[in-house]
């Protein structure tokens, strides 16, 4: 009887397994949308304002989906990628292309700094526990760590196969998703409040209007959108993947969307009911230990380094990503250009961690940079998925085509509020 049992529970396990190993690009949707930006995001918006913008994240995430969709679905009919195809077919298309390259390069490179310092911290907080002679040592030991991450990703990079990417990302994405819906068992908020949170309000607070479009930046990266096709292309889909396409999308925002929310709940379970807003690593620590125990802190600060880690290999790949995608529409990681700019890359990466910056503080204005070039990235996908000859008679359902223009519209007010914002911070 026992060797039957362990046999099934083998059996289960493979399936599992199985089940997480068969995601596709979804996968870096998620790597790039979920990382220390958006956990601090949510925490920041949690411990402060409980669930109050969670209708920002659920719209957010649902054209995210959509978007998602129809950059892979023009890629499988054309076999085209984004940026060459703007370039390619566009009036304005390569001064366009550009413009996005340089924006994503900046908001993306930003957060790498913000990512480093908060992962590198989480790492030193850990070691702290366990050898606390470090303790008088912190900015030497955080500095330590981040080379040592850095160097470690930078030569798995080097590796340069899609798949081997792929599963990397599926191994932190999976520690991560599963550690913040852990704790979610054990902190959570009121039902009535999350019920209060799909209502759209915005917090009349300084930071509030900076605050949404940080989530919006967050969840509505365009870099996600971007590198899709590349990313389609590296699984080796073709037009006869579409239905499979559409699901690894809309599986993708789900994801997103439930992920993101439990860190937003855990955050107000713990910290928001009690008062306890956060603004440095070291308050998450300080606030969530008393009322969550360490069993749900390990679990939290656990998911918050895996989605840190599940972050560097996305962001360090996307400059190289866009360039390739620009010149040509294919992407070779063997090039001396990719090993390049990547190099240069886990260099910007040291920033935060060599000057001692507050990380969250940077992460939080990373994702309000991000929104930007958003709507630049929809209007180009507009233009191409109306283009008959282009789709090859393949038409964009309207129900689908409204919620792009919806999406177009929403990016636009939000880019209007993030330039008031920093206008404003600064």
């Amino acid at each position: 009887m026992e060797g039957n049992r362990t046999i099934k529970d083998n059996s289960i396990l493979k399936k599992i397994l199985g089940l997480i190993l068969s995601f596709g690009p979804g996968i870096f949707a998620i790597g790039y949308t979920i990382g220390t930006g958006s956990v601090t995001s949510m925490i920041v918006a949690g411990s402060t304002f409980g669930m109050q913008l969670l209708w920002v994240l659920l719209l957010s995430a649902f054209f995210s989906g959509a978007l998602i969709y129809v950059f892979g679905n023009y890629t499988l009919i054309t076999g085209e990628t984004a940026l060459f195809a703007f370039k390619k077919h566009l009036k304005w298309g390569k001064a366009m292309s550009i413009l996005i390259i340089l924006g994503i390069a900046l908001g993306q490179w930003n957060s790498l700094m913000g990512i480093m310092g908060i992962s590198s911290n989480i790492i030193y907080e850990i070691i702290a526990i366990y050898v606390p002679q470090v303790i008088g040592h912190k900015y030497e030991t955080v500095l330590i760590i981040s080379i040592l991450v850095t160097g470690v990703f930078y030569a798995l990079l080097l590796v340069g196969k899609y798949t081997f990417f792929e599963k990397i990302l599926v191994i932190f994405v999976s520690l991560m998703g599963l550690s913040f819906l852990l704790s979610l068992f054990l902190v959570y908020p009121l039902p009535k409040d999350v019920l209060q949170g799909l209502i759209p309000t915005v917090p009349e607070v300084p930071n509030g209007k900076m605050l949404v479009a940080a989530f919006v930046g967050t969840t509505m990266a365009a870099a996600t959108f971007l590198s899709r096709p590349l990313f389609v292309k590296g699984k080796g889909w073709n037009s006869n993947h579409r239905q499979k396409q559409k699901k690894d999308a809309i599986v993708a925002a789900i994801l997103v969307f439930v992920i993101s929310g439990s860190i937003m709940a855990v955050a107000t379970g713990a910290l928001y009911y009690g008062e306890r807003p956060v603004s440095q690593v070291l308050d998450m620590v300080n606030t969530l230990e008393p009322v969550a125990g360490k069993f749900a802190l390990t679990l939290f600060f656990f998911g918050t380094l895996s989605a840190g880690l599940s972050s560097i290999f996305p962001i360090l790949l996307i400059v190289p990503i866009l360039i390739a995608d620009f010149q040509s529409g294919q992407l070779d990681t063997s090039s001396q250009q990719f090993k390049i700019i990547t190099a240069f890359a886990c260099l910007f990466a040291l920033i935060v961690p060599v000057f001692g910056s507050n990380p969250i503080e940077m992460q939080i204005l990373s994702q309000v940079f991000n929104v930007f070039v958003l709507p630049l990235v929809i209007i180009g996908i507009l233009f191409l998925i109306n283009n008959r000859k282009l789709m090859k008679g393949h038409k964009t359902s309207n129900p689908l085509q409204i919620v792009l223009l919806l999406s177009l519209i929403f990016a636009c007010i939000i880019s209007y509020q993030g330039i008031k914002s920093l206008i404003g911070y600064f």
